[in-house]
């Protein structure tokens, strides 16, 4: 066994370029992307993890962006309309749970802060822009993100099949995997395994729930006296631009497919290069009371947010 490691750790960078090639083929799916990068990362380790992480960044950020030629501005408007009703309250039950976990628990009050926000809102877009604010240390940022970084992994596999089992359509999944998974990169790995409708609708109502970042940031500036400030998402503007092109130009269909189909496998590529920022580091950084604490914490929104779609009190 020790043999094959070193021989697998001596080949590290051709078979990353391999790996990464597979990625952009259409055999490729999420669950596998992510799977693969996941397993190439614990057994040869990531040759190039900065250049992975800001690039999965700007591949998620642009990848999301061609996702908006694939929806109408309608579905836009009517997704992100009622997203609205409900998005504020669940975002601060979720931070309310989860503040109480952190005490529970007694994670260290800033990293409780942080994976509650990351929960609430959108992962690590949302842990980055309130570490600044609550002027979070280096080690806090790391243990949250890779508190939630490890539960979205766990969501890209878990979801799709509990879908199916409690029989949910594509339309609720849709609903469940944007109110329940931390990330977008999850959300569409999960959705878009599950179908296009799913695709669409938790794409929509993802991008409507990042978009409460700021105000958060907001909020929690004036109770810190913070001068940090966080702005919109500029890739969710450009999701909402894609949609309407598409819709007042519908004579040109055949390219917006072909852009959104671009887009999907750009996720894929997405999850992979995720994949692999998963290393034997980042999981030694989680410790049991950060770990508990989200984990339990996102167990309780999962099922809440299953029961409440599953009886149509969220459509």
């Amino acid at each position: 066994m020790n043999n094959l490691l070193r021989k697998v750790q001596s080949l590290q960078r051709p078979i990353f370029v391999l790996l990464f090639i597979g990625s952009v083929t259409s055999w490729c799916g999420p669950v596998t992307a992510l799977t693969v990068g996941i397993v190439f990362s614990l057994l040869a380790g990531n040759p190039w993890p900065k250049e992975c992480t800001d690039w999965s960044k700007k591949l998620l950020q642009l990848s999301v962006v061609g996702l908006g030629f694939g929806v109408g501005i309608v579905e836009v408007w009517l997704a992100g309309r009622q997203a609205v009703l409900y998005t504020p309250i669940s975002i601060v039950m979720t931070v309310a749970a989860g503040l109480l976990l952190g005490q529970l628990f007694r994670t260290p009050v800033r990293t409780s802060v942080l994976i509650s926000f990351g929960t609430a809102i959108c992962g690590g877009s949302a842990i980055a822009a309130m570490a600044p604010v609550i002027k979070a240390d280096d080690e806090e940022i790391a243990i949250s993100l890779a508190t939630v970084f490890s539960l979205n992994a766990a969501a890209l596999f878990l979801f799709p099949p509990v879908g199916h089992l409690f029989g949910l359509t594509e339309r609720q999944f849709g609903l469940w995997a944007a109110l329940a998974i931390h990330d977008t990169s999850s959300v569409v790995g999960a959705t878009s395994a599950f179908g296009v409708s799913a695709l669409a609708i938790g794409t929509t109502v993802k991008l409507a729930r990042a978009a409460w970042i700021a105000p958060a940031a907001l909020i929690a500036s004036r109770f810190t006296n913070s001068q940090v400030k966080a702005r919109i998402p500029l890739f969710i503007i450009g999701f909402i631009v894609a949609a309407s092109v598409r819709s007042l130009l519908p004579s040109m269909q055949h390219l917006w497919q072909l852009f959104a189909a671009i887009a999907r496998q750009g996720l894929v590529v997405t999850l992979f290069l995720i994949g692999t920022g998963l290393n034997r580091q980042v999981l030694q950084r989680v410790g049991f009371r950060p770990l508990a604490q989200g984990v339990i914490l996102w167990l309780i929104v999962s099922a809440v947010m299953l029961a409440v779609i599953s009886e149509n009190i969220i459509r």
